[in-house]
């Protein structure tokens, strides 16, 4: 049996659907030509298979108008579209204190140019936002919540829809960088009024392709402006959409790749109880602390770990060094939440697994934990 060491699926995933790379080729080798711009049937035949992309990607996430999710390079593009094409001038933008620097650093530009103020939503030590408190919140310079679904370091799951209602009217922009593919997302039900999306994490597709989802489109002004194909007699920016969100050339090899992984979806291999049982017993072992969620009915398959024995940037190279686990060593791009975790600027040695693994690869895991923790143990 070939086990998967590959634990950095936060970063990636790996492996891939076989028809991911099989309809990258397909279109690159025989399809090619552009997408909504010309006549001929090679043409026609990539605008379909873009729109029959956009329509799975929306039915997966709960959309049932797929005419509101335009396709951006990835999550980051997506989010950025949202921060720069919102009005926040001298109004508060509130975060969950587990943001990834895809939300932080564009709303740090946003408030050293003094047209946002960035405010962090009350939480428990594990992150979780408690509606209870943001109930209480005074909201009315508020002109954004922003809410990372799934953590990218402990798996941590907030919950959106109770946040939403605590909010009310305020506009909320979701991140499921993490989530989409590996946790349930119901944009629509949530009343979620924008939504990131990456393709090649969860969703199992190739680097280089996202989206974003807009409950009311005119609220934003759009990050790019060029070509679209349509209204070509003018220099204004077309009002309609995808058009007004997707200028250029989009990345239809890649979309063809996403639509491959949509297609072949997976079982996933485990299931939420295994988990959470492969946690406890880490949680175990001596010397390792685990980094997740305090509730077990938030913790996704996300996990950290840390060891008052050694550095961890020595626990993840021995790990690899002696078993060949591939996982990811620092601050992972959110020193916020590692700031929340107490766990910065060391970090912490981050685990990932994907649907793809099962228990005998968690019962290798275990044991390169263990045997790891016990021979740098002082």
């Amino acid at each position: 049996m070939i086990l998967n060491n590959y634990f950095d699926n936060a970063a990636t995933s790996f492996p891939k659907p076989v028809a991911v790379a099989g309809e990258i080729s397909r279109y690159l080798n025989d399809v090619g030509g552009p997408y909504g711009r010309s006549f001929y049937s090679r043409a026609i035949e990539v605008s379909g298979t873009v729109e029959t992309c956009r329509d799975m990607l929306a039915a997966r996430l709960g959309i049932s108008d797929a005419g509101n999710l335009v396709f951006t390079a990835n999550a980051t593009g997506a989010i950025n579209t949202v921060l720069s094409g919102l009005d926040t001038a001298g109004r508060e933008v509130w975060v969950t204190p587990m943001e990834h620097n895809a939300v932080m650093r564009p709303l740090q530009r946003l408030q050293d140019r003094g047209v946002a103020v960035v405010k962090i939503l009350p939480a428990g030590p594990d992150g979780l936002v408690d509606p209870g408190a943001v109930r209480n919140i005074n909201f009315s310079s508020a002109a954004l919540v922003v809410i990372c679904h799934q953590s990218n370091v402990t798996g941590l799951i907030q919950p959106v829809a109770e946040i939403k209602r605590a909010v009310g009217d305020v506009p909320l922009l979701l991140d499921t960088s993490q989530s989409a593919g590996n946790t349930p997302v119901n944009i629509e039900e949530w009343n979620i009024d924008y939504a990131a999306v990456t393709g090649h994490k969860g969703l199992l597709g190739p680097t280089g392709v996202g989206a974003l989802y807009m409950k009311n489109p005119e609220s934003l002004e759009p990050m790019i402006c060029g070509g679209t194909g349509s209204r070509s007699d003018s220099f204004e920016t077309p009002s309609f959409l995808p058009d007004r969100f997707e200028a250029g050339t989009p990345n239809v090899a890649g979309i063809y790749g996403l639509y491959g992984a949509l297609k072949e979806a997976p079982e996933p291999a485990h299931s939420p109880d295994d988990i959470l049982e492969m946690l406890d017993y880490v949680s175990g072992i001596p010397g390792i602390k685990v980094l997740r969620a305090e509730d077990a009915n938030r913790q996704g398959a996300v996990f950290s770990i840390i060891t008052d024995e050694v550095q961890v940037s020595d626990f993840g190279m021995k790990l690899y060094e002696n078993f060949g686990i591939e996982s990811r060593i620092g601050l992972h791009c959110a020193p916020l939440a590692h700031k929340t975790l107490g766990t910065f600027p060391t970090g912490t040695v981050r685990i990932a697994p994907s649907i793809y693994h099962g228990r005998t690869d968690f019962d290798r895991l275990i044991y390169a934990l263990e045997n790891t923790a016990k021979k740098l143990r002082i």
